[in-house]
This record gives structure tokens, sequence and C-alpha cells, in this order.
């Protein structure tokens, strides 16, 4: 994301066994095989404002909302399975 384009963000900190930077082969975070994370990136991908997913970070357009941004980092921190932490940035 470059700086100064006014995207917004949301930051994921994964339980150790999801952790994006966690060792270990294969896909992580976001991009993990398991079938619930692919519903979850489904899930949020289908929102209009989200820009792009990377393993860790949600990018959302500019103009999202406070409430949008708070109602999606509700809605991780429920997956507790999942979700140790969500920082809106």
């Amino acid at each position: 994301m470059a700086a100064g384009d006014g995207a917004r963000a949301i930051s994921v900190i994964f339980e150790s066994e999801w952790n994006a930077d966690g060792p270990g082969v294969g896909r992580r975070g976001f991009f993990a095989a398991d079938p619930r994370v692919r519903t979850l990136l489904r899930v949020l991908l289908s929102y209009p404002e989200v820009r792009h997913i990377v393993p860790d970070r949600i990018s959302l357009d500019a103009g999202t909302g406070s409430a949008l941004l708070d109602s999606i980092a509700h809605f991780l921190e429920r997956q507790h399975w999942l979700v140790k932490r969500v920082v809106i940035g």
C-alpha cells in the first residue's frame, strides 16, 4: 500500500498455527487451504470496499466508514479459532 493513497487497512494477528509468519510449508493466514479460512476469505472479498487481501492484512478503499471497519473487525474477532487480535489502521 503506497503512503498517501488514503487506503484503510485491518491487520490481523493469527493464532500460532495460522500465523502468516509461522514455520512450516504452505499458505498461512488468510491464504490457508483450510475450507473455513477459504470461506472467510470469500466473505471478506464480497465487500465492495475491499481492495485486496494479503495473508495478514485487508486493504479497503479510503472512503470506507468507521462503522464498516468496526463491523469487519468485530466479525474477525469472533473467529477465535483463527484470530488472536485485530488492529484497524
